[in-house]
């Protein structure tokens, strides 16, 4: 972990919890830190959402540190899961309490950092309590994505987001809720005060390209390909059979919008059932 920018409570709490960084993480983190737009590709298990959560988390985490931590929304996550709940409690909530207490246990200071979920289930007062005072990481669907943009509260809420982490991003890049997400990273790319960097999380796809080319925009220039370990784009990380490749589109304005790419394989069988075709937790197929 000392290759890594992480503070050193927090890398000494992943080498206690985890040990040693799988490759995405160890490829993942060097692009995430250096502020580019990364994609990475690797399948169920290899450690990506935490490697996308961990750097945005130490961000997040020194500037409580330091007292310059406001009140205001800076990471969004986006996933079209099923069973987000699950996933969040593994890759964030878990992380999240545990590198507060270690950090209370080192420096003596409680630093806030607060996460909260925002879907189609979430009650009125809690959307209200969202809004009345913003959570630092807010998790959400791409549908309630969507819906936040169109209200002058969720505008303001998505105003000050500096990091957009899209998980599971091959499930909804070739079809209908991709090209609306499409246009939603597109608009809050638009809104947002600061440059907006863009983390997409994969599994493996072939051409890796046109997913990369889908997360930044077509405006921000092109992914280009790649064979072996040599780097042509800055930061798609791709695991694969027999070694780790590497990848990735300058973080740059928005441009003109990048739709659903050529038609990409299916996701494996086993992660079908994981993914639901509107948010709203259905299986896909069942709801007319």
């Amino acid at each position: 972990m000392d290759a890594f920018q992480f503070h050193p409570v927090i890398a000494r709490w992943f080498q206690q919890t985890y040990g040693s960084p799988t490759a995405p993480q160890a490829q993942g983190w060097p692009a995430i830190q250096s502020g580019t737009h990364t994609l990475i590709a690797a399948p169920t298990g290899s450690g990506k959402t935490l490697a996308a959560f961990l750097a945005a988390l130490d961000r997040l985490f020194r500037e409580g540190l330091a007292g310059t931590l406001p009140d205001e929304t800076r990471v969004l996550y986006v996933s079209p899961l099923k069973a987000l709940s699950n996933d969040v409690h593994k890759n964030l909530e878990q992380p999240l309490a545990a590198i507060r207490a270690a950090l209370l246990a080192a420096e003596g200071i409680r630093v806030d950092v607060r996460s909260e979920v925002r879907t189609g289930d979430t009650s009125a007062s809690k959307r209200q309590a969202i809004a009345r005072k913003p959570p630092h990481i807010l998790v959400t669907t791409p549908e309630s994505f969507y819906l936040l943009l169109t209200s002058p509260s969720g505008r303001r809420l998505l105003s000050t987001v500096r990091t957009l982490i899209v998980d599971e991003i091959h499930a909804v890049a070739a079809n209908r809720r991709g090209a609306h997400l499409a246009l939603s990273m597109e608009r809050l790319a638009a809104l947002t005060q600061a440059p907006l960097q863009r983390i997409g999380l994969s599994a493996t796809q072939k051409p890796i390209e046109l997913v990369a080319n889908f997360l930044v925009g077509a405006g921000n220039g092109p992914c280009e390909g790649r064979t072996g370990r040599e780097q042509a784009c800055e930061g798609t990380i791709e695991e694969n059979e027999t070694q780790p490749e590497a990848a990735s589109s300058p973080r740059g304005s928005a441009g003109r919008v990048q739709g659903p790419p050529l038609p990409l394989p299916s996701p494996p069988e086993e992660e079908r059932g994981r993914l639901s075709s509107d948010g709203s937790g259905s299986p896909l197929g069942q709801r007319k």
